[in-house]
């Protein structure tokens, strides 16, 4: 079986080793998909490695680290209806590519299908499959799965052209809940997005990650993102919560002083989300409340 409608889209920074195992779980899909690799200034020889083992590969070489802004380098080059992020630490399952497409063929207003997240070596369930799960967000009768108000980029498929007229990932935000923002315009723009249980990501995290600024990005993403999209009130309300439930270390300080001394251009460019895509929001606030204390957390 082979699957012409989706492309695949890693970024990659110095894991050469993580990079080339999922180079060979993509290539073994029986749906035989484009991938496209930006590889973000790496120094351990891990664009020479892939022209070397994975010649068939498209091969990007901005020279410096874009974070996130990586896959939007790449997504200029994807000529197919449907893009699928990965990790350079994760891979997709057979079959799982095909059956996000089939979903976004059927339903023309979906956006995105997130699939679940398996957990290796051992096989298990990333924790954060039960809140994709078991979503609040009231969707239409005709959506496959729960309605998400966010998604997770390395398990995701999107429509391509919903991707680039949204804008793709802020180039400001670099890594580290990037997904949020995103997500929030693709809904103003009139997308839905789902989570399927029956497709499903591999991920093996990388030990080769900075915890300390991947927490510090998050917390100064999720203030800069309620700044920009919410109103007023819950811009404040969501501010003074995560202020609360953060840690009081110097990380957090860190984060709250960054997105503050980008007051300037958050206020230029806020643009409050639509009155049905905010009350969605609301609805997730609940969960959020664990969901961030256990992401923000050590």
């Amino acid at each position: 079986m082979t699957d012409p409608r989706t492309t695949v889209v890693v970024i990659t920074h110095n894991r050469c080793r993580e990079l080339l195992r999922t180079l060979g779980h993509l290539a073994a899909l029986p749906e035989r998909p484009r991938v496209i690799v930006t590889d973000n200034g790496s120094t351990d020889g891990t664009a020479e490695a892939v022209a070397r083992r994975h010649p068939q590969v498209r091969l990007l070489r901005p020279g410096r680290n874009l974070g996130a802004v990586g896959r939007n380098l790449a997504v200029r080059e994807v000529r197919t209806p449907y893009v699928a992020f990965c990790d350079d630490d994760s891979w997709w399952a057979p079959g799982s590519l095909a059956g996000a497409a089939d979903l976004l063929d059927r339903h023309p207003a979906l956006g995105t299908v997130t699939a679940r997240i398996v957990v290796e070596p051992d096989g298990t369930e990333d924790p954060i499959v039960r809140e994709l799960r078991e979503s609040p967000v009231p969707g239409p009768p005709w959506l496959p799965g729960p309605a998400l108000g966010s998604f997770l980029a390395a398990a995701t498929v999107l429509r391509t052209d919903a991707f680039r007229t949204a804008g793709g990932f802020h180039p400001r935000l670099w890594l580290g809940g990037e997904e949020e923002l995103l997500a929030a315009d693709l809904a103003a723009d009139g997308w839905w997005l789902t989570y399927a249980d029956h497709l499903a990501v591999h991920h093996q995290a990388s030990v080769a990650r900075d915890p300390t600024l991947r927490r510090r990005h998050g917390i100064r993403n999720t203030l800069w993102f309620t700044w920009l999209r919410r109103p007023p009130r819950t811009a404040l309300r969501r501010t003074l919560a995560l202020a609360r439930s953060v840690p009081r270390d110097t990380t957090s300080l860190r984060a709250f002083a960054e997105a503050t001394a980008a007051l300037p251009w958050v206020l230029r460019e806020r643009r409050v989300l639509p009155h049905e895509v905010e009350s969605r929001l609301r609805l997730l606030e609940p969960a959020q409340r664990t969901s961030t204390a256990r992401r923000y957390t050590g």
